[in-house]
């Protein structure tokens, strides 16, 4: 069960990592260019980046505490935040009533708190 608990973290800080970069590497009327970023509207600039930047710092959490053995709580702690974030892209996207975007942010959600419980119980480190 441990490689499936790896396998899922690092799909996810993959993921993550990717989205994050691209928030904070883009502005945000470049972000708006992708049909499916429409959400980019009701958010300021600096709202952007710190989605990025927290979706960053998760992707590392998920990752490097385990990896190299050192403040290995910080795994489900980062898995617990990416569950927040997604949460936050949940209701964001059920206002807009883009559906299709919730439905990845659900499945997305769903694997980090099955990264989070995997970690904090049967799997921690």
């Amino acid at each position: 069960m441990n490689v499936v608990v790896w396998v899922v973290t690092g799909l996810l800080a993959a993921l993550f990592l990717m989205a994050g970069a691209m928030k904070l590497a883009k502005s945000k009327a470049q972000l708006l260019e992708n049909p499916s970023m429409g959400w980019v509207e009701d958010f300021s600039p600096a709202v952007l980046k710190l989605i990025g930047l927290a979706e960053v710092a998760g992707a590392a959490g998920l990752i490097l505490p385990g990896a190299l053995d050192v403040a290995t709580w910080l795994v489900p702690t980062a898995a617990i935040g990416l569950a927040v974030v997604m949460a936050g892209a949940v209701m964001t996207h059920l206002r807009r009533r883009e559906y299709p975007n919730m439905v990845v942010n659900l499945v997305l959600l769903a694997l980090a708190v099955f990264v989070a419980i995997e970690r904090i119980g049967p799997q921690a480190f």
